[in-house]
Parts: structure tokens; sequence; C-alpha cells
């Protein structure tokens, strides 16, 4: 077999059908769309319209909530902090704030702010300057010779203080 004798199996594919041109071809005169009205018409396909019934999404009730003051944090791990400093993007004991994370491409988008989480582990001591961490990631940070200044601190300490 040729590229050339390459073709379909008979009957696999149908010709088009040719609408509105004559009453011979089985599809003439109105071509399929019925007498007047709306759906006879070009250019108009209304999308949920029930023929003046409500329509059933005006029907359903509508539920939940959309909280629009919620923040959304870049996530930062320890691991990529520590694969970072290991590529020479960051230095041991310099001052890393988010401006320079993102400065650096170690993060794409600093959005509302970097919260760090404590996946992944950390060996290098960095001064840290950021949004919010988990406690676990506090913990790491510190038992690495580092320091961590958190704008949010985790709820475990929160919580703590309140309690006190």
């Amino acid at each position: 077999m040729k590229l050339n004798e390459l073709r379909d199996n008979e009957g696999a594919t149908k010709r088009r059908m040719r609408v509105g041109r004559g009453p011979g071809s089985g599809k003439g005169k109105m071509g399929g769309r019925g007498i007047k009205g709306q759906t006879s018409r070009s250019g108009v396909a209304i999308k949920g319209y029930e023929g003046g019934q409500m329509p059933i999404h005006r029907r359903l009730p509508k539920r939940g909530f959309t909280n629009i003051f919620k923040k959304s944090f870049a996530v930062l791990n320890l691991g990529t902090l520590q694969t970072a400093v290991e590529a020479g993007k960051l230095k041991a004991g310099e001052t890393v704030t988010e401006d320079l994370l993102v400065e650096r491409n170690v993060l794409r988008r600093k959005r509302d702010g970097v919260r760090l989480l404590a996946r992944g582990t950390l060996s290098t001591k960095l001064d840290l300057e950021i949004s919010g961490a988990s406690a676990a990631a506090v913990a790491a940070v510190e038992k690495a010779g580092g320091s961590i200044k958190v704008a949010i601190p985790p709820k475990a300490k929160q919580e703590a203080e309140q309690g006190a």
C-alpha cells in the first residue's frame, strides 16, 4: 500500500446536506427550519429561553457566598527556599523579602503576600520577612539558625496569645 492509495472505507463518509437548494434536495424552501417564528430567522439563538416560561436558572434558588475580601497568598515551601539557595539565587544569611523572591525568580508573583509552609527541609540560615507562615515552618527556619518576621502570625501563636 502506498500513501496515494489511502482512502476511507466505502460508506464511511457522507456528503454534506446542501440546505435550501430547491424542493428536490429534500431540504429545500424552508431548509428544515419550519414556518415563521424566532427559530426560523438567522442570528437568533436565545440561550435559556423557554417560550415565556420562567427559565430554570431563574426558578432554582441561589446558594452560597463569595467573600470578596479573601486574601490569596503565594505559597512558598521550605524545600523551594533550599533549592534557591543551592542554585545561587539566594545567599546564606541575607534578608529575604517578598519582592526579592519575585526579583530573583524564586516565585512568579507575590499576590496578596507570601505564605511559608513546612514542606521540605531548610538547612541554610536565612532571615525572612514575609506575610505569613505556618507554625512548623517558623520552627524549621529558627532550627536552621535563621529568623523570621511574619506580618500574619501562625494560628497556633494567635490562639496562645488570646488565651494568655
